[in-house]
């Protein structure tokens, strides 16, 4: 908002029609021991024009990925995004602040989510998804909560190699769930989970493929060593990765996980993205927030409505599986378009470029000899490498040059100093990889 519609005159009039003479009364209620004593010197008010041309400046200073060759991924990517998805996502039977969680809303909203519902299905080759969630990391916590009510256990395996963010939430959740976590290693030559010391006391076991260092894992195995435990095998997964990798319902897994960032949605410092999750069928009625069903209306058309909503404003409180109520529709709806433009063969083509520049990027750092790969096992679109400089230094050369480097690991994974890991999209070129490659050898 640049202005102020109200005048002074009408704040004076809803100040008396609350029984209050001034702004001041509003913060009576305030302790006085808390409440700023002074306000601090404010600067010269500005025009409209002038206020624009400064926040113009401000904002001048960032550097969008757009103008700039991004190497920077863990979670995030910069993959390209077509212009028609923003065309219309901003259609006004789209572009509302409502939330769709009514049963009535529009068939319009509903076949869109039903789509969406679908192409998440088919690419983790589940059986039902739901409408989205906020994110990867909420989507994990709606995981443990489900694992614990289906197996009426109370313990949850996670590889110590899912995104630390994702482990973060789920522990938090956890600690007002009465549900223990426990963070199993990963093997540190391969990047890989080797060992799953599940037993008939587990709930579930999370792994994520590729992982956080970009690691393939052996999804059956771990999917067997869960199951023989009897605890449901739960993996966090990339979408792009699928159109290459084995998706993890064909791999024996119980519940599939993640973020579609990567199909369609901007990186926008951060979010907001929509989270995605799968089930097989047997856990159908456990699965958290809105589920759009398909059926026949009174004269025998197709329609379609919500169903199964398993939360507690839907059905008696002791029998909900979660109280998770909102969901990103707007986010999912550009994924849906996404994946309708790119088909199954333009998504191979966008992940197939990903995986090779990244393997190509890879061996240019090996072959300077300044640089070697952390971990043995295949990798998606990511790596990381030790570095025999300083990292901090590496990136601020790569900074220098008019580039984004990586993620300094030692942030999240203290054990792994002057560590890069580094993400190479389709949207990379071979001369931008040479060029990363010798700033990055210069020092």
């Amino acid at each position: 908002m640049r202005y102020i519609p109200q005048t002074k005159a009408e704040r004076e009039e809803m100040l008396r029609s609350v029984g209050i003479s001034s702004s001041a009364s509003l913060f009576e209620c305030i302790p006085k021991e808390v409440r700023l004593k002074a306000l601090p010197q404010l600067p010269e008010a500005l025009s409209e024009s002038q206020l624009v041309t400064h926040l113009s400046s401000l904002a001048s200073k960032n550097r969008p990925a757009g103008t700039h060759a991004s190497f920077l991924g863990a979670g995030v990517y910069d993959h390209y995004v077509p212009s028609v998805i923003n065309h219309m996502l901003l259609r006004q039977e789209f572009y509302t602040a409502y939330t769709p969680y009514q049963p009535e809303i529009s068939q319009g909203t509903l076949t869109a989510i039903f789509e969406y519902q679908t192409m998440i299905c088919c690419l983790t080759g589940m059986d039902v998804s739901n409408a989205s969630l906020y994110d990867s990391a909420t989507g994990g916590a709606e995981s443990m909560m489900l694992a614990a009510s289906h197996t009426r256990r109370s313990r949850i395996l996670i590889a110590r190699s899912v995104h630390p963010e994702i482990r973060t939430v789920i522990k938090t959740y956890a600690q007002f769930s009465g549900i223990q976590v426990e963070e199993i290693p990963f093997d540190p030559e391969t990047g890989k989970l080797t060992d799953i010391p599940a037993d008939q006391t587990v709930a579930a076991v999370f792994v994520q493929s590729p992982n956080f260092f970009g690691i393939v894992e052996d999804l059956p195995a771990v999917s067997g060593a869960s199951h023989n435990a009897g605890a449901l095998a739960v993996c966090v997964c990339d979408p792009l990765s699928l159109a290459l990798l084995t998706p993890p319902g064909e791999c024996g897994f119980d519940i599939a996980i993640g973020e579609t960032q990567p199909l369609g949605l901007k990186m926008s410092f951060g979010g907001p993205y929509a989270g995605f999750m799968a089930v097989k069928e047997k856990l159908m009625r456990r699965l958290p927030g809105r589920i759009v069903g398909e059926t026949t209306d009174t004269e025998g058309r197709r329609a379609y409505v919500l169903t199964l909503q398993a939360r507690e404003q839907h059905i008696r409180r002791e029998k909900a599986t979660s109280n998770i109520c909102s969901n990103q529709a707007l986010c999912a709806l550009a994924s849906t378009i996404y994946l309708s433009l790119m088909g199954p063969q333009g998504l191979r083509e966008c992940a197939e470029q990903s995986a090779q520049k990244a393997a190509y990027l890879q061996d240019k750092l090996k072959k300077t000899g300044k640089f070697a790969p952390l971990f043995s096992g295949p990798f998606f679109r990511e790596f990381a490498v030790s570095c025999s400089a300083d990292a901090h230094a590496v990136n601020k050369a790569v900074k220098e040059a008019g580039m984004t480097g990586g993620l300094i690991l030692s942030g999240k994974y203290p054990q792994y100093r002057n560590c890069l890991l580094l993400a190479v999209t389709e949207q990379r070129s071979k001369e931008q990889c040479d060029e990363l490659t010798e700033r990055m050898a210069a020092l």
